[in-house]
């Protein structure tokens, strides 16, 4: 089957050179450029400062769209968060966030975006009651398929009932492949080294890794409540008895936060893709350390490339480095050449 893979990068991956001051939005442009991406995606809460105001200014635009034809950049997505709690004493009501779903959907479309990313927690009646508008703005809504979440599982169905309920086309998935990881990141695991992790205790936590792979994760289940909701993907994956494991190993904090940490990641059969391929138009290439020789030892990247390319997917694999997270504690973050590194691991698959 044809497919139509471009790259893109996700300007979350720059965060570290953006608050350090080494790069200003521009420089992230540059920056996304320099690797051959075509594509940007944009955290405008995160990446303009005075959010939202510079959007609704002319000046501000033209800047932006001189910039993307500077770098031959085209708008691939544009991450919004529902800030549904930013009251003290109440939730917004489902009307003040589809308001809010709504202003976040005309941002976007003046900055040229046709794909907006939205949380797991977007309550569905959020996103059914913004699809008016958005087929109005021609921008499509995409759910993060975030770990611990999966398609083809229980949680992803609810939304499936929903688009085929209103016949929407505007409305699908954004999978994060994170959701992909065939062992957990070797960054997660040397902060835990040198965070005094005993490698008896780590040894523990990658064998129970291993072992929920080999007889495939319990996938979680759709719940209002996403805190219960997880808490119950934990135990039904055996948390209780990894965690009592490392316990009676002498497990101390170091490898306990490793052993709990071990849940957010999660490893779904590539298949996923191919059978909801319909349903989505926009791709986070989550990883989280790339070697000198373009390996992942995480993110199964050419299995998954290979299920996007079988699948006919047309649409962007957008780099999202992760891997910082582990690092800047004490050790120095550099993201412009992971996002290289991974951008060329992604072409060698692509192409290959």
């Amino acid at each position: 089957m044809s497919y139509d893979i471009k790259r893109s990068v996700s300007l979350y991956s720059y965060q570290d050179e953006y608050y350090n001051k080494q790069l200003d939005l521009e420089g992230c442009l540059r920056e996304t450029a320099k690797t051959g991406a075509t594509g940007v995606e944009l955290l405008a809460e995160q990446m303009i400062r005075r959010f939202p105001l510079p959007i609704e200014d002319e000046a501000f635009r033209e800047q932006w769209f001189g910039w993307l034809k500077k770098y031959n950049l085209e708008p691939s997505c544009y991450d919004a968060f529902l800030e549904n709690h930013i009251y003290d004493n109440r939730m917004l009501s489902i009307g003040e966030q589809v308001n809010m779903m709504k202003r976040d959907i005309r941002l976007a479309s003046m900055l040229g975006f046709k794909n907006l990313r939205t949380l797991v927690s977007t309550p569905m009646d959020v996103i059914e009651g913004s699809l008016e508008y958005a087929e109005k703005m021609d921008v499509k809504i995409g759910l993060e398929v975030h770990a611990p979440f999966s398609l083809n599982s229980g949680w992803a169905d609810g939304y499936m009932e929903m688009i085929h309920r209103t016949g929407t086309k505007y409305f699908g998935f954004i999978p994060d492949m994170g959701i992909f990881c065939k062992n957990i990141p070797d960054v997660l695991r040397d902060k835990a080294r040198r965070m005094g992790a005993s490698e008896e205790c780590i040894k523990i936590v990658d064998d129970a890794y291993a072992q929920r792979i080999e007889k495939g994760f319990v996938k979680i289940k759709y719940d209002l409540d996403l805190g219960k909701a997880n808490m119950e993907y934990r135990m039904a994956n055996g948390m209780k008895e990894m965690m009592e494991a490392v316990e009676k190993a002498g497990g101390g904090p170091a490898d306990m936060m490793y052993a709990g940490s071990s849940f957010t990641y999660s490893w779904s059969d590539p298949q996923d893709i191919i059978d909801n391929i319909d349903y989505i138009f926009h791709t986070h290439a989550k990883f989280y350390n790339v070697h000198e020789d373009y390996t992942e030892t995480a993110v199964a990247i050419p299995e998954v490339v290979e299920a996007f390319k079988k699948a006919g997917y047309k649409g962007y694999l957008s780099s999202e480095y992760e891997g910082g997270e582990h690092l800047r504690a004490d050790m120095e973050v550099d993201s412009i050449e992971q996002v290289r590194r991974h951008q060329e691991a992604m072409r060698r698959a692509i192409e290959g």
